[in-house]
């Protein structure tokens, strides 16, 4: 023997509305078609005696990131970024940051350090609001030219020698009555 089928079922499907949809235009012609429809409905007034109000939804306050407020979470911050051994971002981090009405200034060197900065701005801009509460804050990069030395580079321990015996003669005399050599 064969089960009737539910009928209650159904019934209260087919009660439920249909929600509306929308068909997707497949040529140009449709999507001016769908345009013009679009143009002809009549809009909705609402009557001037039935005004709609807004939704009683909270008002947020805004608060301004300051140096102060920085300063107490940026080594949270660090942190973060030492666990997930993000360590060109972290030498970014390591260059003094100002906070100039909520305008994070970061100082990097170069364009490598500045196309790591660009990466790491959405990050470093939601750990900083979720750690300091700010709601208005920005992040600016502040290019910081390198310092050119113009002494040489000490490479090996006869340059290095060298060096120290040119910034303290006496140097020079303590080698030859020791007898001391560098290449060992």
């Amino acid at each position: 023997m064969v089960a009737a089928p539910d009928l209650t079922k159904a019934t209260e499907a087919a009660k439920t509305p249909l929600k509306s949809t929308i068909a997707i235009p497949t040529s140009l012609f449709q999507t001016k078609k769908l345009v013009e429809e679009k143009l002809k409905a009549p809009e909705v007034t609402i009557p001037e005696g039935k005004k709609e109000e807004p939704a009683n939804l909270p008002v947020q306050e805004t608060v301004v990131l300051t140096q102060e407020m920085l300063d107490q979470v940026i080594h949270l911050v660090k942190d973060h970024y030492r666990q997930a051994n993000k360590n060109f971002e972290l030498t970014i981090l390591d260059h003094p940051i100002k906070v100039i009405n909520g305008e994070v200034f970061l100082q990097v060197m170069g364009s490598v350090q500045e196309e790591i900065a660009n990466k790491m701005r959405p990050d470093l801009l939601g750990l900083i609001r979720n750690l300091t509460g700010a709601t208005q804050l920005f992040v600016s990069l502040e290019h910081k030219e390198e310092i050119q030395d113009d002494r040489p580079k000490l490479y090996t321990n006869t340059d290095k020698l060298r060096y120290l015996r040119d910034k303290h003669p006496a140097l020079a005399e303590f080698q030859r009555k020791f007898g001391l050599d560098v290449d060992f």
